[in-house]
């Protein structure tokens, strides 16, 4: 039940508390933010006893969960994210909100994407849901970033929503593959190549193709000569991201066709480059792991 969640989680610099009757003052703030008012409703709430009834209904709701987002460094709440079985969808719906002064700062995305990744490694949830008015363009943006795809159209509460969807392992299969391509950057500090062998079966294999050759890995014999680049100054303020990407899940395995780009400076020069890579992933007990990489980077 999603009711059994731990009342606690944690990001980088985010803190994820469940909803309780302390927050009252907060909610009180939240509901009546622009933004709340314009794109989720006014909830009537207009003294602080409202707010306290608000949160007693909500605590009250088995299929209404709300957790408040604060930052870790001073325990500020910022913004809420939710995870809400709604009688019109199949599906629990995602949703998050901000205030002000506090939006436009990758905290929704975050907040987002930590709720999502306890969910789905914790519940068997097939799929995700997340509905918006089609108004809120910040919001739409957001759930495109988090993977989402537009599902359909459909009429409740009033209004015109918009659904999004996406399954539980097209999103796991999603961060997993962001934190590979993260692994190699030190644009933003030193890098640890040894998490990859956490990402990866230990028999993955990994191959470099060129127009006339390729070169073939083991981890262990990939990892080395690139922790020594990244690490001794020859190649600096490297970024490599996945720009474009296609995925095929069937059952236990999957594939994807990933496009990225890279760019950095090799021993004095800077570059950029693009390229194509291609993941094989399998569904183990631990989750998703990949299996296999081949890439092959574009002439410039």
């Amino acid at each position: 039940m999603v009711e059994s969640i731990q009342s606690a989680l944690t990001s980088k610099r985010l803190l994820l508390t469940k909803l309780s009757l302390n927050d009252a003052d907060f909610i009180f703030k939240l509901v009546n933010s622009p933004g709340w008012l314009r794109f989720i409703g006014d909830r009537n709430v207009r003294t602080q006893e409202d707010a306290r009834l608000f949160v007693l209904k909500v605590l009250s709701s088995p299929n209404v969960n709300y957790w408040i987002v604060r930052l870790v460094d001073q325990q500020t709440p910022i913004g809420l994210v939710s995870f809400i079985k709604r009688d019109y969808l199949d599906f629990y719906d995602v949703g998050f909100a901000f205030l002000p002064a506090n939006s436009k700062q990758g905290y929704a995305y975050e907040a987002a994407v930590t709720l999502m990744k306890h969910i789905s490694k914790e519940y068997t949830y097939p799929q995700i849901l997340a509905t918006t008015v089609k108004e809120n363009s910040n919001s739409i943006t957001l759930l495109k970033k988090l993977g989402f795809r537009f599902d359909r159209q459909i009429a409740a509460e009033n209004e015109e929503l918009l659904v999004y969807s996406i399954s539980v392992d097209q999103f796991l299969i999603n961060q997993l593959t962001k934190s590979f391509f993260n692994l190699f950057s030190n644009f933003s500090g030193p890098v640890n190549l040894n998490e990859v062998f956490a990402m990866c079966l230990p028999e993955t294999l990994i191959i470099k193709k060129s127009s006339v050759n390729q070169e073939v890995y083991t981890l262990q014999t990939f990892i080395e000569p690139r922790q020594k680049i990244l690490t001794d100054g020859t190649l600096t303020s490297f970024e490599e991201k996945e720009i474009a990407e296609e995925t095929k899940v069937v059952g236990a395995i999957a594939q994807r066709f990933s496009r990225y780009e890279k760019k950095g400076c090799f021993a004095g020069k800077d570059f950029q480059q693009t390229g194509n890579k291609f993941f094989q992933f399998v569904k183990t007990l631990e989750g998703w792991k990949i299996s296999a990489v081949i890439w092959e980077d574009e002439e410039n």
